[in-house]
């Protein structure tokens, strides 16, 4: 027993010892780069399947390891940790930064909700399109931490509402005031703990939320008050209802955020990750940048996101079209609460500010400098600089806009002199630096060095082109097929392992399959980036599940429920969409003159 209590308290060091020396025969018997690089490679597998060590500290180890098989230099392996992606990350933080500095994505997610109205089946809708919107310009963790209390503020208020109908109707009905529509002091206290957590949570390892308390309301006043136990069902919901309503509206945020960030190339870190190395490996193609990634996949992402509301509303309130479309139809007292809810959140943001202005302009030039800098279709501004092909991305654009952050000014700081008098001394920019650094997220950037490092040690080595020949028996498979298995192996994959390990891991595999079968390798690449995303099935999957699990309205089972239904949804219009707008748009039908030539040479 002694033994066993041991290797369970040590049982992260042995994940950790393990696959290195179960690996290491590889490298010893095989003398070749390409099995020690393929040593390297499993090694970080495991490493980044298991968690045992950190992500980030495990894409370091090809700096440590591809040195000292002599696969490449220290000084290039180095140069593989800083890429054009990061600068491109950099632009993109300091805005997120400032956005969510200045409040003006609540001012944004609470106006789209209050367009679309209080119809259950209508306000989730608009909870998931603003939700998804946010999370095209955010990161999905704070767009899921920034929806979510303002979600549980609604679902409260909503069975509140039902409460006091319900207590109204047994009592006299003159003159009595309905409780169940105001917010007093002690619910306000308790949401705004409640989004400071939420808040707090975001910011760190999904893996650390899932040990955490649930984020409920604790007052034995509001608990009772809205969560009281029902005797008949043993539950802390009045009805079924009110508990599946709860349950939708948390997945629906959930799933929502993920699927936002599917729709811009810095929407998620796994498009940035394709993005820079497809970029990277085929630089002849220039074909991946913000505008044409936008068309390919926003259709997609529209899809995705209406057909996973009516599986979710489906699912949990049944879809009753008669009532969504009924015109002149008295809004119920819950609808009511839910409204007000929405309206005092509002108001509570008062008119909009000069930083918000200011931060909503520099988001619209950002955005359109970004659409016209190569459209495709009418040459973009990169035209003014044609001595120089090639020169300015995306990430010149980031940068430009995010440098401004730092810039213009926000407001005017001020101190009290001697005399008593208020005077001006400096001014505050839009964000600094500090706020910056608490935004930056350092491990992903540390994480997709790693991958950039190890894709670069597979092409010296020789690794990706024995792959490629090993593959090409593949190519008499019919390429859909081949993608069906591929999309399905990688959403598979990312369930038990982070998204950007998944799609790290994976790329430098599937671009010499492409080339070994003589398919475009974007056939291959972009579906398989695009069902990186969908984590949907676990609470641990990725931080968005994490962050409306831990609310503690939903179980695991729930989501697995309505995540399998998402997933197959997701897969499906992917592979509708590399048959229909994706094919024509990059005209897959072709090999491109931009992908390298498959040799038929046998590597030892």
């Amino acid at each position: 027993m002694k033994v066993f209590s041991y290797i369970l308290v040590y049982r992260r060091f042995l994940l950790i010892v393990l696959p290195p020396l179960v690996l290491l025969p590889l490298p010893i018997i095989v003398r070749t780069k390409e099995a020690e690089c393929a040593y390297t490679l499993a090694v970080v597998a495991a490493l980044w399947l298991t968690e045992a060590l950190p992500l980030p500290v495990t894409a370091l180890l090809p700096g440590l390891l591809f040195p000292l098989f002599g696969i490449t230099a220290s000084k290039e392996v180095a140069s593989a940790y800083f890429k054009d992606f990061h600068l491109l990350l950099i632009g993109v933080i300091c805005l997120a930064t400032s956005i969510e500095k200045w409040n003006l994505h609540k001012r944004i997610a609470l106006r789209m909700v209050m367009t679309v109205g209080v119809n259950p089946a209508w306000l989730t809708l608009g909870l998931m399109s603003s939700t998804a919107f946010l999370s095209m310009w955010l990161s999905n963790t704070s767009t899921a931490a920034m929806v979510m209390p303002i979600v549980e503020a609604v679902a409260q208020q909503i069975i509140s509402a039902q409460a006091e109908v319900e207590a109204t109707q047994m009592t006299s009905l003159g003159g009595s005031t309905n409780h169940g529509l105001e917010i007093d002091d002690l619910e306000t206290t308790e949401r705004q703990s409640c989004i400071e957590m939420v808040f707090c949570l975001s910011k760190i390892s999904f893996i650390s939320l899932m040990s955490l308390p649930i984020p409920l309301p604790t007052s034995p006043m509001v608990t009772t008050n809205l969560f009281s136990m029902n005797s008949d069902t043993g539950t802390k919901y009045r009805t079924k209802k009110d508990h599946m309503m709860c349950k939708l509206m948390c997945l629906c945020i959930a799933y929502s955020s993920t699927i936002g960030g599917l729709t811009t190339i810095t929407g998620t870190s796994t498009n940035l990750i394709f993005s820079e190395h497809f970029n990277t490996r085929y630089p002849d193609c220039r074909c991946i940048n913000f505008g044409s990634w936008f068309l390919l996949s926003f259709p997609a992402a529209v899809i995705i996101l209406l057909l996973s509301w009516i599986w979710l509303q489906w699912l949990f309130l049944g879809f009753n079209f008669k009532e969504m479309f009924k015109c002149g139809k008295t809004k119920t007292a819950k609808q009511k609460a839910c409204a007000e809810v929405i309206k005092q959140e509002y108001q509570k943001l008062g008119p909009m500010r000069y930083q918000e202005i200011v931060t909503l302009i520099l988001f619209i030039v950002m955005a359109l400098l970004w659409f016209s800098r190569d459209p495709g279709f009418v040459p973009g501004w990169s035209a003014l600089f044609s001595k120089y092909p090639g020169f300015a991305t995306d990430s010149t654009v980031a940068l430009l806009i995010g440098i401004l952050f730092f810039i213009i000014p926000a407001k005017r700081l001020t101190k009290t002199t001697p005399t008593g008098e208020i005077v001006a001394f400096d001014y505050s920019p839009l964000i600094t630096w500090k706020e910056f650094q608490s935004f930056m997220p350092w491990d992903i950037a540390i994480l997709v060095g790693g991958g950039f490092a190890l894709a670069d040690g597979c092409e010296e080595s020789g690794l990706s082109k024995w792959i490629g020949n090993k593959l090409s028996p593949l190519g008499s498979l019919p390429v859909w097929l081949i993608i069906l298995i591929s999309s399905l192996l990688v959403t598979s994959l990312t369930e038990v392992a982070s998204n950007p390990a998944t799609i790290t891991l994976l790329l430098p595999i599937l671009s010499p399959l492409a080339e070994a079968i003589q398919v475009n390798p974007l056939y291959i690449l972009i579906p398989s980036t695009l069902c990186t995303s969908f984590a949907f099935l676990l609470p641990v999957a990725n931080p968005p599940n994490a962050i409306v699990f831990s609310y503690g309205h939903l179980k695991v089972m729930d989501m697995v429920k309505a995540g399998l239904g998402v997933n197959i949804v997701g897969v499906a219009v992917v592979m509708l969409g590399m048959s229909t707008w994706i094919w024509a748009l990059f005209d897959l039908s072709t090999y491109p003159s931009w992908a390298p030539p498959i040799s038929n040479e046998t590597m030892p």
